[in-house]
Protein backbone atom coordinates (compact mmCIF):
# COMPACT_ATOMS: atom_id res chain seq x y z
CA UNK A 1 0.00 0.00 0.00
CA UNK A 2 2.62 2.55 1.06
CA UNK A 3 6.25 2.61 0.04
CA UNK A 4 8.69 1.67 2.81
CA UNK A 5 10.71 4.74 3.70
CA UNK A 6 11.67 4.26 7.37
CA UNK A 7 14.99 2.53 8.04
CA UNK A 8 16.21 0.37 10.93
CA UNK A 9 17.39 2.82 13.59
CA UNK A 10 14.65 5.30 12.72
CA UNK A 11 12.08 2.53 13.02
CA UNK A 12 13.34 1.34 16.41
CA UNK A 13 13.38 4.89 17.80
CA UNK A 14 9.81 5.50 16.60
CA UNK A 15 8.57 2.31 18.25
CA UNK A 16 10.35 3.07 21.55
CA UNK A 17 9.06 6.66 21.66
CA UNK A 18 5.53 5.54 20.76
CA UNK A 19 5.45 2.87 23.45
CA UNK A 20 6.88 5.29 26.03
CA UNK A 21 4.23 7.91 25.27
CA UNK A 22 1.42 5.36 25.42
CA UNK A 23 2.81 4.03 28.71
CA UNK A 24 2.64 7.60 30.04
CA UNK A 25 -1.04 7.68 29.11
CA UNK A 26 -1.78 4.60 31.20
CA UNK A 27 0.60 5.40 34.07
CA UNK A 28 -0.65 8.98 34.67
CA UNK A 29 -4.41 8.63 35.09
CA UNK A 30 -4.68 11.91 37.02
CA UNK A 31 -2.74 14.08 34.57
CA UNK A 32 -4.65 17.15 33.41
CA UNK A 33 -3.82 16.86 29.70
CA UNK A 34 -3.38 13.10 29.64
CA UNK A 35 -4.85 12.76 26.15
CA UNK A 36 -1.68 14.32 24.68
CA UNK A 37 0.12 11.04 25.37
CA UNK A 38 -2.04 9.47 22.65
CA UNK A 39 0.13 11.26 20.08
CA UNK A 40 2.40 8.24 20.71
CA UNK A 41 0.19 6.29 18.31
CA UNK A 42 1.69 8.18 15.38
CA UNK A 43 5.36 7.20 15.87
CA UNK A 44 4.34 3.70 16.97
CA UNK A 45 2.29 3.02 13.85
CA UNK A 46 4.80 4.61 11.47
CA UNK A 47 7.51 2.48 13.06
CA UNK A 48 5.52 -0.72 12.88
CA UNK A 49 4.49 -0.20 9.25
CA UNK A 50 7.91 1.22 8.19
CA UNK A 51 6.29 4.07 6.33
CA UNK A 52 5.92 7.75 7.11
CA UNK A 53 3.55 9.97 5.11
CA UNK A 54 5.60 13.09 5.91
CA UNK A 55 8.74 11.42 4.57
CA UNK A 56 6.85 10.76 1.34
CA UNK A 57 5.74 14.39 1.08
CA UNK A 58 9.26 15.72 1.63
CA UNK A 59 10.97 12.99 -0.42
CA UNK A 60 12.97 11.58 2.50
CA UNK A 61 13.99 7.96 2.87
CA UNK A 62 16.02 6.41 5.70
CA UNK A 63 15.95 2.85 4.31
CA UNK A 64 19.23 1.49 3.03
CA UNK A 65 19.40 1.22 -0.74
CA UNK A 66 18.68 -2.20 -2.22
CA UNK A 67 21.54 -3.75 -4.16
CA UNK A 68 20.64 -4.85 -7.69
Amino acid sequence: MFKTNVGGIDRILRIVVGVALLAGFFLNPGASMRWLYLIGLVPLLTGLFSTCPLYSIFGLNTCPMKKS
